[in-house]
């Protein structure tokens, strides 16, 4: 039991300055956007005596939202190497410098009458979410035992929606969300990061980094000790050895490395084909039309960011509910339960949306496909996702494959930013038929092609890609029939 509460408590040290912060700043933005569109006309017409026009007031804001994405894909080719060289929970506390850095320059912004200040600050956030959504999953996930491997890894996504949550209460008018208070919310984000300074140097290393990566025995069962306890850690501990005697002679592989070797062909293209699902989904863009569709559904504007709160709350339900039955349920059906649902009601949500003049009841058809749709974003991908490169890539190869996950993962969310109001422009009510394509095609990916990984060793999960990733050697192999002596070369 004392255990189990080292484990939860490694959980919250990561996880509050790791995946948290991106949710909160993702969120935070929201709430002062026209405070500091006004704050950078002000301070532009103090400078040249000239007021700003709309479209360069629009030009600067759009930059300052876009910057954080870019910072994002900086932080996760970072991650790899960084990864690698401070290990899994030293990288995650120097992370937090960006943070501090960033909370210190949007804190002074308007006190030095500098909005470039914004923007710096928002490129270091993004840096910081680049970071921690690589190396908090592959931290928590080399810490768990195999049991609890997925439930402990998936906590990644809780924080991330918790984070979401706690913005957008935070950033409400009678918080920090006022004209005087903006800085303040922006800057907010430095609690969390000195609540993570404090709090993970108490907690051990990866165990799994320590033994295979530092070849250091000796501090990988105190590590598991402190993990585990008094529990017999020699079947872990040999599952290590044997992990470390395949890596043996090998060094961290670098991201193009892995594109070139055939061992890891379906491995790669199953995190690929899913990091870019989940930002390709249209999960992000429901937001963008949440607050126009509780319009229509009559709710007063002053009430709207309460109901918005209640789409971060859906998500948070669905990945601790995710949480809870990954490791009994399996990574495949949750995947594929999250995007069949998902092309379900994104058919509905555009049916809605093309009746909402019509029909009276059509707006509350629409707010219930909002929520559905995060839900079965929740329940499945937002989760499950982060998970997977761990599972099914070994030790040197892992920082590499997150490495590709994050940059795609943060391209395609600058990808969907930039494109989904012209996409609105030209489909107009039928703008889903993108995202309804992506889960759609998704969904035959996994139901064709993924294997399961729920209770296998990581080891075991290798083999059964081996398979894939040779069948065409091994169908050769078996349908030889001549003297094995000549077959294996022995004399």
């Amino acid at each position: 039991q004392v255990q189990n509460k080292i484990l939860i408590l490694t959980v919250c040290a990561a996880g509050i300055g790791g995946t948290f912060q991106y949710g909160y700043n993702i969120s935070i933005i929201n709430a002062p956007t026209t405070y500091i569109q006004t704050f950078m006309n002000k301070t532009w017409l103090e400078r040249t005596g000239v007021p700003l026009e709309s479209n360069a007031v629009l030009l600067l804001w759009s930059f300052t939202v876009s910057v954080y994405p870019l910072g994002g894909l900086v932080g996760a080719v970072a991650a790899g190497p960084m990864a690698i060289m401070l290990g899994r929970k030293m990288s995650l506390l120097v992370n937090n410098v960006f943070v501090i850095i960033a909370a210190l320059l949007s804190g002074f912004s308007q006190m030095a009458k500098s909005f470039e200040m914004i923007m710096l600050s928002r490129l270091l956030t993004g840096v910081n979410a680049g970071v921690s959504m690589n190396i908090q999953p592959m931290y928590l996930a080399e810490s768990a035992p195999k049991k609890l491997r997925g439930a402990v890894a998936l906590t990644s996504a809780s924080f991330t929606a918790l984070g979401l949550v706690l913005g957008q209460v935070v950033g409400l008018r009678e918080l920090l969300g006022g004209e005087e208070s903006w800085p303040f919310l922006l800057a907010s984000n430095v609690v969390p990061a000195l609540i993570q300074l404090m709090a993970l140097p108490w907690f051990p290393e990866s165990p799994r980094y320590l033994l295979i990566d530092r070849g250091d025995r000796e501090s990988c069962i105190s590590a598991l000790r402190k993990l585990r306890g008094s529990s017999d850690l020699g079947a872990e501990l040999e599952e290590m050895l044997a992990e470390q005697a395949a890596a043996k002679g090998q060094r961290a592989k670098k991201p193009w490395e892995l594109f070139q070797n055939p061992a890891v062909r379906w491995q790669l293209m199953s995190i690929i084909v899913l990091s870019s699902a989940m930002q390709l989904c249209g999960n992000d863009s429901m937001y963008f039309y949440a607050a126009y569709v509780f319009q229509e559904a009559g709710i007063p504007a002053d009430k709207i960011p309460y109901v918005v709160i209640g789409t971060g709350s859906c998500e948070l339900i669905a990945s601790v509910t995710c949480n809870m039955i990954i490791d009994y349920a399996g990574r495949r059906p949750l995947l594929l339960g999250g995007y069949i649902f998902m092309a379900g009601w994104a058919v509905v949500f555009m049916v809605a949306l093309s009746q909402q003049t019509q029909i009276s009841w059509m707006p509350y058809l629409s707010m219930a496909c909002i929520f559905a749709y995060i839900l079965s974003f929740g329940i499945g991908p937002a989760g499950v996702t982060g998970v997977l490169p761990t599972e099914v890539f070994d030790q040197m190869s892992r920082p590499a494959a997150y490495m590709i996950c994050g940059s795609l993962l943060w391209f395609n969310l600058f990808l969907v930013g930039t494109a989904f109001p012209f996409i609105v422009k030209s489909l107009a009510y039928f703008c889903y038929v993108p995202f309804l394509v992506v889960c759609i095609c998704t969904a035959l990916y996994i139901g064709f092609f993924l294997p399961e990984t729920k209770g296998k060793s990581f080891l075991e999960i290798s083999e059964e890609f081996n398979k894939k990733n040779f069948s065409k050697a091994s169908t050769r192999a078996a349908l030889y029939k001549g003297p094995e002596e000549i077959r294996s070369t022995t004399l």
